[in-house]
């Protein structure tokens, strides 16, 4: 089966974003193979309409099924129109377990939108929002389906994966800058 899974990170041991329409990447997997494609999401930062372009651009991969936190209104009509199965609540894991735990049937597909309208830009539904600004990463997270301890880990590990970031970006300026000495000094 080909599903979507939404994700902070591109790869299988990335956790779980609990929000569709603005999460930071879809990872389109194969349930048999677990051969996996990871996308941005370039509708992240849409002004308005992220949940029906995010909706469409899974659509059009061919997957069955939708894994998530939530979904709104926008992008459940349009999930729904197209014919996927969705399911939502799923908690901050491992790609690679909530593929397992789905496979095991752990997860129910729902029927209605699980949240309000804009609830991923953190000022709808009933949960709390949360904005980060680091850099060019302009996160909005909606965490309301996270614990305090789920919440917090996801947030250290995505603290890590900048922190990894960062150093390669430092040693290749390093690098550079060396080259750029060498190359001057002759």
């Amino acid at each position: 089966m080909k599903i979507c899974i939404t994700s902070i990170g591109p790869n299988l041991e990335d956790m779980i974003d609990p929000r569709f329409g603005r999460c930071r990447f879809f990872i389109i997997l194969n349930t048999e193979s677990m051969q996996f494609e990871a996308f941005d999401n370039s509708a992240i930062n849409a002004s308005g309409g992220a949940g029906i372009q995010s909706a469409q651009f899974v659509a059009d991969k061919g997957i069955e099924a939708v894994l998530t936190g939530n979904v709104g209104p926008n992008a459940f009509k349009t999930l729904n129109a197209a014919g996927l199965k969705i399911f939502v609540g799923i908690p901050s894991i491992s790609i690679k377990q909530a593929v397992e735990e789905f496979k095991s049937g752990k997860f129910k597909e729902i029927e209605n939108p699980s949240v309000k309208s804009k609830f991923g830009m953190g000022g709808g539904g009933a949960g709390r929002g949360m904005s980060m600004n680091a850099g060019n990463v302009n996160q909005q997270q909606s965490v309301s389906s996270l614990s305090n301890d789920e919440e917090l880990t996801a947030l250290k590990e995505e603290s890590q994966k900048m922190k990894e970031g960062i150093e390669k970006i430092q040693k290749r300026i390093d690098e550079l800058t060396e080259k750029d000495w060498w190359v001057n000094r002759k």
